[in-house]
């Protein structure tokens, strides 16, 4: 077998297991959207046989043995090509699925989908106990991936691989401690200034009908297609892309807070725009995949923060949206709305956190999730020490665990690992951004304030979404932003943006 037929053969079947892959993802939005709840241990079963066929399908010794006749063929002597990328990331995934025992793909699969049915019922009645045994199950499988994988220094390692290769424990505990360091002195300042928001305007009785209209607008304006994707409810917003022409996106309601509805819908319409500008012609492979989590989670903060939470954004949409709430809003003008809506305070939940207090919420995750994998704490300590911790870093006491460690669905579904990539997906929103505004000229903001959002998305598509996994993620940020990721755009972005809203520049 020749090179090319070997690595015509590669793609064959990465693109047959995307296939596979992408009904799990739609049984997996099926579960956490309209499946009914006796359903879930059928449905525990389907997923586990589909991560069972995954499994065997990635890890046939066949697969190893092309990837061997490729490597050190002329199809691959550039690294960046379209051979040289694909075969480069399924060596990878090939190499970490060869380590990780069938039984321990089939039961974490199982496992992970009867803890997410039991931590929706365990938030909802605030009752952890409910929750705990299926949390240590998790944890447990996931120190025998680690330690199925490998690692060095830390299981840690081991887990953050999957979600954003390259990263060490060591470098984000350096990246958390500078945030921190630096972010302190800015919310000191916050706190310490007289000018206040009335974030009472936020409160107000809004319409979950008229919610979900203005939220679908909003999301068609920036550039999602509704063509192609669809907006439901869950308890826990995600964004899941099926592959081309099918992306779906979920939010929560609450008829009294509006934001929590509508950042939802611009953050996950962030990540569903990066999933349909992915190359459909390579869908399966890693050149139709995201680049990482983090490289993810920056189009979705990015359209959220960087763009919903800016002044022109707002310019364009507030006269809509007291139209669309005209009881709501009738005596509340454009400045006190924006100023409410970019409010600083130590908050109880991540998804409701403001820009400048949310990557505190990401650092006390990433401390107890290495304790939890180490053994330096159990699951039945978990609830103490969380509320120990939240306190220590905000101030604030945790009144329930609904409100505490049960807020999230991360550690459901054994996504260890994964909440660092909020913060570094922050880090390169803010990069990527200062970048636009350089690249397309001081006119963006005029377009914002027209409801254009074309040039931008097309920037986007450019410099991240076409590229799948060609680069790794600091290659694609030093490419679309001429520098390596640097924590100061962000910061700098906050203190422009805070300091002036607050008077404490």
């Amino acid at each position: 077998m020749t090179a090319n037929e070997a690595y015509a053969e590669l793609v064959r079947r990465a693109k047959e297991l995307g296939v596979v892959n992408s009904c799990a993802a739609a049984l997996g939005w099926d579960h956490q959207t309209y499946m009914p709840p006796k359903g879930v241990v059928l449905r525990g079963e389907q997923l586990s046989f589909l991560a069972s066929l995954a499994h065997q399908k990635l890890t046939d010794p066949k697969v190893g043995e092309l990837l061997s006749a490729v490597e050190g063929s002329e199809l691959v002597r550039d690294p960046e090509c379209d051979a040289g990328a694909n075969v480069r990331e399924l060596r990878r995934a090939y190499d970490r699925a060869t380590k990780l025992p069938p039984a321990l793909v089939e039961e974490l699969s199982r496992v992970t989908t009867e803890a997410q049915q039991v931590w929706e019922l365990a938030k909802k009645k605030n009752d952890y106990a409910s929750f705990r045994p299926l949390l240590g199950r998790v944890v447990e499988l996931k120190r025998q991936e680690a330690d199925a994988v490998g690692y060095q220094h830390h299981r840690y390692n081991a887990l953050i691989e999957e979600y954003e290769p390259g990263t060490t424990v060591a470098e984000l505990k350096a990246l958390f401690a500078g945030l921190t360091a630096e972010l302190a002195p800015l919310v000191q300042k916050i706190a310490a200034a007289t000018k206040r928001p009335d974030t009472t305007v936020l409160a107000r009785e809004f319409p979950i009908d008229r919610q979900k209209v203005f939220a679908e607008a909003a999301a068609v304006a920036i550039g999602f297609d509704f063509g192609a994707g669809r907006l439901d409810t869950t308890a826990h917003p995600f964004c899941s892309g099926f592959g081309p022409g099918d992306c779906r996106i979920t939010t929560r309601y609450n008829p009294h807070f509006f934001n929590e509805a509508f950042f939802g819908v611009l953050h996950e319409t962030g990540h569903a725009m990066y999933e349909q500008g992915l190359p459909a012609a390579h869908f399966g492979t890693p050149l139709g995949a995201a680049c990482s989590f983090g490289i993810h989670e920056s189009q979705s903060r990015l359209w959220e923060n960087q763009v919903g939470r800016g002044r022109p954004f707002w310019d364009h949409f507030y006269p809509r949206l007291r139209q669309t709430f005209p009881t709501a809003l009738a005596d509340v003008d454009a400045d006190t709305f924006f100023f409410a809506i970019n409010d600083v305070r130590p908050s109880l939940i991540r998804v409701e956190a403001d820009e400048a207090t949310y990557n505190l919420h990401i650092a006390l995750r990433f401390e107890l999730e290495q304790a939890l994998l180490s053994g330096d704490l159990t699951v039945a300590d978990l609830p103490g020490a969380w509320n120990e911790r939240f306190e220590a870093l905000f101030g604030l006491k945790v009144p329930d665990d609904a409100r505490g460690c049960l807020q999230d669905i991360h550690w459901s579904f054994g996504g260890i690992g994964y909440f660092p990539t909020y913060t570094l997906g922050n880090l390169y929103a803010a990069q990527l951004m200062d970048a636009a505004k350089r690249d397309l000229g001081a006119g963006l903001d005029d377009d914002f304030r027209r409801g254009d959002y074309r040039r931008l998305k097309h920037w986007l598509g450019m410099h991240i979404h076409q590229h799948g996994q060609r680069f790794r993620a600091g290659e694609l940020c030093r490419r679309a932003t001429g520098a390596p990721l640097s924590p100061q755009p962000f910061l700098s972005y906050l203190n422009e943006k805070f300091g002036a809203l607050y008077g404490v520049c």
